[in-house]
């Protein structure tokens, strides 16, 4: 019964969010294009936290050269910037094996340490115009609008529905790799206990390496959508509040849990906004929600729930 509740739930929401572009105006609209992208940073860096375990407050990193691949190849070479979606995945996921397969082995905040300082050298290389192509603290300038079977893509409503059709994909296939495969399986037993997974001889150092490369490569391509949707990167888009933000969106929603990064996302990008008539003060009261929520329920607003195995019943002679 709980499942079918679940599933309607869902479904509600699904159909709710599909239809919402002709329920709000334009300016909501961009508000849920910026909780979609926020929503596929989150479910990236929860690969990396929630269920590997380690404490990244450096995403922002990977997101920024995800978004200055594209821009630079859009902008330099004509490729159209949708086409590009694989290759900004693969630049990130080739810079964060370089940078984590020295430190992965680290735990706390001796990696949260290490990951804010790879957050702070990205943006100041950027800012810095590293070999002269990164455009300084005034960023790279017209990246072309997405194009999809020859149709230019350029109003939030647009932009709407191609943003949540990834985070749609991105669930799939999040869900299926978590649920059915090996490398999930691995990951329910670091999130569940480390020491007794490498005790039941999963290699936990190359599990925690895929999958801070597989955040780091979800990351990339988000930035490919942000270049996108933005027309204009720069590098105070990818400073170290971001990576904040994407670490609150995982601990709020709860750690491990996708529907808990959706929700997540709302609030953390949704709820400030609807309180924007407040002036300052509505950070204030974001602020002493999430003190609430923490005090209350630490574990976040929808954790994981545990998977159950039934064990077959032998007949007994």
């Amino acid at each position: 019964m709980k499942k079918d509740l679940r599933t309607f739930i869902y479904a509600c929401v699904t159909v709710l969010l599909a239809i919402s572009p002709y329920l709000v105006n334009r300016y909501w609209i961009d508000v849920l294009n910026t909780v979609g992208l926020y929503a596929l940073l989150g479910m990236s860096l929860n690969l990396i936290v929630g269920h590997a375990g380690l404490f990244n407050l450096g995403h922002a990193a990977f997101y920024a050269v995800g978004a200055y691949t594209a821009a630079i190849l859009n902008t330099r070479f004509g490729i159209p910037i949708l086409w590009l979606l694989p290759i900004c995945g693969l630049t990130a996921g080739v810079f964060a094996a370089l940078i984590a397969r020295p430190v992965v082995h680290l735990r706390g905040d001796y990696l949260a340490i290490v990951t804010i300082g790879v957050n702070e050298i990205v943006r100041i290389a950027l800012i810095n115009n590293i070999f002269g192509i990164t455009g300084g603290s005034n960023g790279i300038f017209g990246i072309t609008r997405p194009r999809v079977f020859g149709y230019v893509i350029k109003r939030p409503d647009q932009f709407f529905y191609l943003i949540w059709v990834f985070v749609a994909v991105t669930i799939f296939l999040f869900y299926r790799l978590e649920q059915y495969s090996r490398f999930g399986r691995a990951l329910n037993y670091l999130r569940g206990d480390e020491v007794a997974a490498e005790g039941s001889g999963i290699d936990t150092a190359h599990y925690k390496l895929a999958a801070f490369v597989l955040g780091a490569v979800w990351a990339g391509m988000v930035g490919n959508l942000f270049a996108a949707k933005m027309t204009i990167i720069s590098p105070e888009s990818f400073s170290f509040w971001e990576s904040v933000l994407m670490f609150v969106i995982v601990i709020l929603g709860g750690s491990g849990s996708i529907p808990g990064m959706i929700l997540g996302a709302f609030l953390v990008v949704g709820l400030p906004e609807l309180f924007r008539g407040f002036s300052s003060g509505r950070m204030l009261i974001f602020g002493a929600a999430m003190v609430l929520m923490m005090i209350f329920r630490h574990e976040g607003i929808l954790p994981p729930r545990p998977r159950t195995f039934v064990l077959p019943v032998l007949d007994e002679e």
